[in-house]
């Protein structure tokens, strides 16, 4: 039986159909097929202040009534149309380049964890309403930067991580200039896109072990640093 199933998963390995799927960017895709869906029910069920209300980043509730969903929620939810349509875009631009690089699993492990410790940063230092995929976003942002880092020998690595380098600046110099946009949330999902992928690894590539455990060691001080801070600033 074991050995029909594993001579079934070579088959379907080497099949057209898995490598054709292996080499779509399908978790990019879900994800703004999730993000849109979300966006056009709340319009088309005038729900849409109602999603907000319960999926939004809005700290009260979860100091006083543990709603520790909303650490998660908000990666999902848009604000209005040119909220949803700037961040689809950015997502589809640099989301099928990082899954590419990283594969599906690890796309979407960084991309869900960057939004996360997003969202926990902009807990610890926001206080107003906050929602949208900008946290993760900016995680896959930082995750061009940790390449730059790990591969600075590499021309053509270090030109990109450049380029994202300046883009990122362009960003939080706008982020200063507006109102109403949580630059916490879009520093902590930087910093969650910069050390997450030295602990889960890169295809293909030995991670120096100390730095896989130095990440991981930092990430984790934020985090405690960050949920300590949020609670305490109500108290």
């Amino acid at each position: 039986m074991i050995r029909k199933l594993k001579q079934l998963y070579i088959k379907l390995k080497n099949s057209n159909f898995y490598r054709k799927m292996d080499e779509r960017p399908f978790f990019t895709e879900l994800i703004l097929i999730i993000m849109a869906f979300i966006y056009l029910f709340g319009l088309l069920t005038n729900t849409s202040q109602l999603i907000i209300t319960n999926g939004a980043m809005i700290k009260p509730l979860i100091i006083y009534y543990g709603e520790w969903w909303r650490f998660i929620t908000p990666i999902f939810i848009h604000l209005g149309f040119l909220h949803i349509l700037m961040n689809g875009i950015s997502l589809y631009y640099v989301g099928i380049q990082i899954e590419k690089i990283f594969g599906h699993i690890r796309f979407l492990t960084i991309f869900m964890l960057s939004g996360i410790m997003g969202n926990i940063i902009s807990f610890a230092f926001s206080s107003g309403l906050s929602a949208g995929a900008s946290t993760a976003i900016f995680g896959l942002f930082g995750v061009f930067l940790m390449l730059g880092e790990n591969f600075r020998d590499n021309f053509a690595v270090r030109q990109m991580s450049q380029s994202f380098l300046l883009l990122i600046i362009v960003n939080i110099v706008f982020d200063l200039l507006s109102s109403g946009i949580d630059i916490a949330g879009h520093l902590g999902g930087l910093i969650g896109g910069f050390f997450i992928p030295y602990f889960i690894g890169i295809p293909n590539y030995k991670m120096n072990k100390s730095k896989k455990i130095l990440s991981f060691v930092v990430l984790m001080i934020i985090v405690i640093f960050c949920l300590k801070t949020g609670y305490m600033s109500n108290n």
